[in-house]
């Protein structure tokens, strides 16, 4: 392998890295990983992210470099709106989860001594279960292939003006995917850590959890206003 092209893989890993603390990615993200109340969950979270995004790049990058075609600018657009509608929706869940109130506090008494136990129905909270933790994961890398899909159209054409072969392309594609993996679970892992430090605190978890949905839909909303509006993806759909 010539040393032009380890030296483009390792550009190509640091922009991976680069382009998976994008703000869109890290909402998105951070919304699946409050709903975990276990650190090593949260930081998984990022990594299945990682995998669907670079599963799609992988399939949609180099089936286009081998068809030589392009994906048209309005299609790029409407991908990207896509995530925009996602961002809302897993805001909305995240704010429906604080909404239906998740932490109860029981209170009884025992040789004249009030105790108090904290109990929550909210699934994969207290009594998780080996199809609730599949959920969590499949749902972390569907995230991430509707980002690689949106994303796909401006990779490929970094990846034509950076490779010469098919082979390459694919090289490149998943060297860049093992940079987002490991940037995602880095954020992924900052993100868990103040969920873990207030474990002991329900009440606080519940309002990180509503602050997290909140942002995420308030973004996604800002995230369909710029495509639709400021870059005429709505006149492009009208024409």
């Amino acid at each position: 392998m010539e040393w032009g092209f380890i030296s483009i893989l390792l550009f190509g890993l640091l922009l991976g890295f680069k382009h998976a603390i994008e703000p869109d990615h890290v909402i998105a993200v951070s919304t699946i990983a409050s709903q975990s109340r276990r650190w090593w969950r949260a930081a998984l979270a990022g990594v299945y992210w990682g995998i669907g995004h670079t599963l799609t790049l992988l399939l949609v990058g180099v089936t286009l470099l081998l068809l030589k075609q392009e994906i048209p600018a309005g299609w790029q657009m409407s991908l990207e709106f896509a995530v925009g509608i996602m961002l809302v929706a897993l805001g909305a869940n995240s704010l429906y989860a604080y909404r239906r109130g998740g932490v109860h506090v029981h209170e009884h008494q025992h040789d004249g001594t009030v105790h108090r136990h904290f109990h929550s129905h909210r699934e994969g909270e207290l009594h998780e279960h080996r199809h609730a933790r599949r959920f969590f994961y499949i749902k972390s890398m569907l995230i991430g292939f509707v980002h690689g899909l949106a994303g796909s159209g401006a990779m490929l054409l970094l990846t034509m003006e950076t490779v010469e072969s098919a082979g390459q392309a694919a090289a490149y594609i998943s060297v860049f995917g093992v940079g987002t993996v490991f940037g995602m679970l880095l954020c992924s892992t900052a993100i868990g850590l103040p969920f873990l430090l207030s474990s002991a605190k329900p009440a606080a978890q519940r309002r990180l959890t509503s602050v997290t949905g909140a942002v995420s839909t308030l973004f996604g909303v800002y995230y369909m206003y710029d495509l639709g509006v400021t870059q005429g993806l709505f006149r492009l759909w009208l024409s």
